[in-house]
């Protein structure tokens, strides 16, 4: 199976708008349906409530004629048009679909952060994991929320094998960022996130990156957009994940990045695995 998973950073700009970013991103999207992934997952799609629009809907069967897909977004009480997460799959493939509410602080549970693929002998699950916040503000609900999910892929994992990808907004060793020593305060680095991250893999889960590429330094999924040179000097973050449950890690062949060129923010992250 060949797998991708990508926080695109809004879905809607990047099928409907002209600007230059946008227009990288449709690149990007262009290069991911050339590879034909059996599974896509995307994150922080950023769509209405109501889901994809009838432009949006026409868009994508143009870009993948041969997939389904299922969407969350972000609904009341939570913020309007915030997070949000899609899958397009194989029309072939035809999974139970699921939305968990995990009992996660505040409006997390609303924001459109899980949905869940079960397969007859394995699930498919995407995460968009809430941020700290500036100033660290969401910092104790961020660690709720961490809480809550380990115990969620903890129940999938007691019943059968699970992959799980997405944005988790954690760099979990210092080898996973550019500059540690000056972010040990910043929200995706600190004591604590890491901490729930460490917690979430001793729980049965493997890095499949890591799995595959040891200690391989300065390779990352995330450049600020904010800081214009951050793509040209790598100066990046690895907070994107292809995880698998332990007991089927040996299954891996495949976990890396997409190069997206010039395009910063997040990159695509690509699992081949023989299931």
């Amino acid at each position: 199976m060949l797998l991708i998973s990508w926080n695109i950073d809004s879905l809607n700009a990047a099928l409907t708008s002209d600007s230059a970013r946008a227009q990288k991103t449709r690149h990007v999207l262009t290069q991911i349906a050339e590879k034909e992934p059996d599974i896509l997952a995307i994150q922080e799609t950023k769509l209405r409530a109501t889901g994809p629009t009838k432009k949006h809907a026409e868009i994508l069967q143009e870009m993948f004629p041969d997939y389904d897909y299922v969407w969350r977004s972000s609904e009341e009480p939570a913020r309007k048009g915030y997070a949000g997460t899609m899958y397009l799959y194989k029309k072939s493939l035809k999974p139970e679909v699921s939305y968990p509410k995990i009992g996660a602080p505040d409006t997390m549970d609303f924001e459109g952060r899980i949905i869940t693929l079960e397969f007859p002998e394995y699930f498919v699950t995407q995460v968009y994991t809430p941020n700290a916040g500036g100033e660290l503000k969401r910092l104790s609900d961020r660690q709720g929320w961490d809480k809550k999910y380990i115990e969620y892929l903890q129940e999938l994992d007691v019943q059968k094998p699970v992959l799980a990808s997405g944005d988790y907004n954690v760099a979990h060793e210092e080898i996973d960022l550019k500059h540690p020593e000056n972010n040990h305060h910043s929200a995706g680095f600190t004591d604590e996130e890491r901490a729930d991250f460490t917690e979430l893999l001793a729980a049965g889960f493997t890095d499949s990156f890591r799995k595959i590429h040891s200690n391989i330094p300065e390779v990352y999924s995330w450049w600020a957009q904010r800081i214009r040179t951050a793509k040209a000097n790598n100066s990046g973050w690895r907070i994107d994940y292809w995880l698998t449950s332990n007991r089927i890690a040996d299954k891996i062949k495949k976990s890396e990045m997409i190069d997206t060129g010039e395009r910063a923010d997040h990159c695509p992250i690509v699992l081949e695995i023989e299931l």
